[in-house]
């Protein structure tokens, strides 16, 4: 893994565990030579996530779309900040230039970003891990659903474990590198969903 894509919020949260779980995870991406690829702001979980990054002398890409720069308070400490036309365009070349995709806790923004690239999983566009960082059971209440969502046949069992789940950055980390994609080429071409 060269870069890992992490989707997270500009705001804090109420509980000091998602800020110490966002600056946790930048410090080992920084220390296992992983770069860290994100939404570019400087503040919330994002702000912590990237100053740890940098601090601990890590690669950081922040991509942010030029209406969200002053919103969302671009960081400028940052010696790749690239400042893109659209959310669309921030979302592609996220894409692009990670080799897997985190979600810590968030808002819909978040949510919107990971379902996005899970999707793309499933449906065979690409073959990255895909994974939560579920810091004091914050997406337990939405993985159960997304069980739900098997149990009432919308969704196979192997798409659904295509969603890896950690409660440690540390475990996050070693699962994305164990990652073996499944072959959901084959699933479609028989019409599998």
């Amino acid at each position: 893994m060269r870069r890992i894509c992490v989707f997270l919020g500009s705001n804090a949260g109420r509980r000091p565990a998602y800020f110490d779980a966002a600056t946790a995870l930048g410090g080992l991406l920084a220390r296992e030579g992983i770069g860290l690829v994100y939404g570019g702001a400087s503040v919330g979980l994002m702000g912590a996530l990237a100053n740890a990054a940098v601090e601990a002398g890590g690669e950081v890409i922040g991509i942010i779309p030029q209406r969200l720069v002053e919103k969302e308070i671009a960081h400028k400490g940052l010696s790749d900040l690239r400042v893109v036309g659209s959310m669309h365009e921030r979302k592609a070349l996220m894409a692009e230039l990670a080799d897997g995709f985190v979600a810590l806790p968030g808002g819909i923004g978040t949510l919107e970003e990971l379902f996005e690239v899970w999707t793309w999983a499933q449906l065979g566009s690409h073959g990255k891990p895909c994974a939560l960082l579920n810091i004091d059971g914050y997406y337990d209440r939405l993985l159960s659903f997304v069980d739900h969502v098997v149990d009432e046949g919308f969704m196979r069992g192997a798409h659904r474990d295509m969603l890896l789940v950690a409660q440690t950055p540390e475990q996050l980390i070693a699962r994305m590198r164990d990652y073996q994609a499944p072959n959901v080429v084959k699933w479609i071409a028989r019409g599998e969903r």
